[in-house]
């Protein structure tokens, strides 16, 4: 499959890599007819998606099946009076459905926006009205359901609310919950009804009806860490971006059990288990997981043999806390990581415990993978390895100019006025300030800081907004974060700037700490002390507070404004 979209499958290194890789877009490609339902006509039995929960309950549809009913959902919609540049917004955890039904919105044409079941009244109001979303479809929890109705008179655009319910065993869990509906409830429409009761037969749309192109495939909502979400616009083409992701980064075949641990309401769920895997066609593993617990993750990768295993570093955080040791990880071939940076001592216990290295990667909800550590280099633990070829990456200063090794810039595509890159945002939907604002002078900036070494080798140090300016020294908080996250009191860390009347700003670190750990007075000068031994020592935090956990977005990310807006400790 991947040969339809590429000139070469391998490379001699990344050198090779980078100066020739090129990509085919095949005319009218959508993914949803020239990778799903091709697979189905080429092996259609192999399993596409293998999934579990934590009741016992497995759910295998082969290519052949998914194809199906992925045509069963894009009936099903047309039936409701969905149509091509419609917008579906969907808050569907990891149910299985997931897959079926937005590759039906992608036949059908209707756009469709991965959301977090954490969404609250007003979030579903801002998220349904700024995407003018006609359709929303909802897991059977009654919070969730609850804030959906109780948001709903305040959506201008929506015109069906459907629902979906758990497999058998967790059903039957759930059947005299209160927290959750057994039955649909009024005004809902009963999606798995639906679906076990279509025997339409969906025709491929032909003409201008058939999506593909300039089309809005997918609407991701950023974090939203320094404001209001914007909405990330993709086209039909940029599945094709996400081969580098799949195939050259993670490094996938077409044998491999692959796992990413994203819910279905992040970006990751679309890099890390949806476009580039398939087209290499791989078995998509999905844990529907109640919440993280990491011993039962560890119990699934040994159960189900699966071979690659790619999580954000915060999740290899906890698992090297366990007894690695007890559970048998052998079919295990590659660990990836991506979403945030990855402190070297979480690369080296992982290392320790596994035999295995932690491959990073690093982009954003705007792109493919932007760099990465690729097969061919020598891994360097922390580093966000090197530029992907779809992308002309550079590190500038403010000025636009490229900064020299060892000093840190902003990093930026290059040349998206002269040929748009696969895979790259096409705007922020409705809000041309804010896409003026970071594409301009022929270049997209990404808003992160970074700095290259003298192998070429890029290394992230923060959001340009959260880097730290004290006595004239610029600072990262990921180097600080590393360096305190070394330390075994520490669990997590933020570290953020704290204004200061002499030095303009100081370093303010925010500690969640390890069990068996208080704070007090002395431990706060250890671990001063520490990130002086381990790090430059003007970088460490003249400020520490503890904190029971770290103010996050509804994503998981740390939220960095609301500490720096923080009063301090007192």
């Amino acid at each position: 499959m991947i040969e339809k979209f590429v000139n070469r499958e391998k490379f001699d290194s990344y050198e090779d890599f980078k100066a020739n890789l090129e990509f085919t877009i095949p005319e009218d490609f959508n993914f949803a007819y020239d990778v799903i339902d091709e697979w189905a006509k080429i092996d259609p039995t192999k399993i596409a998606l293998l999934w579990c929960n934590d009741f016992g309950d497995e759910v295998r549809l082969d290519w052949e099946a998914l194809s199906k009913l992925s045509d069963k959902y894009a009936f099903i919609f047309k039936e409701q009076g969905l149509k091509k540049g419609d917008v579906a917004l969907l808050m569907l955890k990891r149910r299985w459905q997931f897959w079926p039904m937005i590759l039906g919105c992608m036949k059908l044409g209707v756009a469709f926006i991965p959301a977090t079941v954490q969404l609250t009244k007003k979030d579903i109001i801002y998220r349904c009205n700024a995407s003018s979303a006609n359709i929303i479809v909802s897991i059977s929890d009654k919070e969730v359901i609850d804030a959906i109705d109780a948001a709903l008179p305040e959506c201008n655009t929506i015109r069906k609310k459907a629902i979906i319910f758990p497999e058998t065993n967790a059903k039957t869990n759930f059947t005299d919950n209160p927290l959750h509906y057994s039955v649909a409830p009024e005004g809902w429409l009963d999606l798995d009804y639906e679906l076990s009761t279509c025997d339409g037969i969906w025709k491929k749309p032909q003409g201008d009806l058939l999506p593909h192109g300039d089309d809005c495939l997918i609407l991701y909502f950023t974090s939203g860490t320094t404001g209001m979400p914007k909405m990330v616009y993709h086209n039909f083409t940029h599945p094709i971006g996400h081969i580098v992701t799949a195939h050259y980064w993670q490094q996938l075949e077409y044998s491999d059990i692959h796992i990413s641990v994203s819910d279905t309401g992040w970006a990751k769920c679309g890099w890390g288990k949806l476009y580039g895997q398939w087209i290499v066609g791989v078995t998509n593993f999905v844990y529907d997981m109640e919440k993280f617990v990491p011993h039962l993750l560890l119990e699934k990768i040994s159960k189900y043999h699966v071979t690659s295993f790619c999580a954000p570093p915060t999740i290899y955080r906890f698992m090297i806390h366990e007894n690695v040791q007890d559970f048998d990880l052998s079919s295990l071939r590659i660990c990836l990581t991506a979403g945030e940076p990855l402190q070297p001592e979480v690369y080296n216990q992982w290392k320790r415990l596994t035999g295995l290295p932690i491959v990073e990667g690093f982009g954003q909800s705007e792109t493919t993978v932007l760099a990465a550590n690729f097969e061919w280099i020598e891994h360097k633990p922390g580093s966000m390895g090197k530029p992907s070829p779809i992308y002309d990456i550079d590190i500038v200063d403010d000025d636009g100019n490229s900064c020299p090794a060892g000093t840190e810039g902003n990093i930026v595509i290059r040349g998206i006025d002269d040929k748009w890159p696969v895979g790259l945002f096409q705007c922020y939907y409705h809000d041309e300030d804010a896409t003026r604002k970071c594409m301009h002078n022929n270049l997209y900036n990404t808003g992160d800081v970074a700095w290259k070494d003298e192998d070429g080798y890029y290394w992230f140090v923060g959001r340009s907004d959260d880097v730290i300016k004290c006595s004239g020294y610029r600072i990262g908080p990921f180097e600080v974060e590393s360096a305190l996250q070394t330390h075994p009191s520490v669990l997590e860390c933020a570290v953020t700037a704290f204004p200061d009347p002499n030095r303009g700003q100081v370093v303010k670190a925010s500690v969640v700490l390890s069990k068996g750990y208080l704070p007090s007075e002395r431990l706060i000068k250890e671990l001063q002390d520490h990130v002086k031994q381990t790090t430059a020592p003007y970088k460490y935090p003249r400020i520490i507070e503890f904190l029971d956990e770290l103010p996050k977005t509804i994503s998981g990310k740390i939220r960095r404004m609301e500490i720096r807006n923080g009063k301090g400790p007192q």
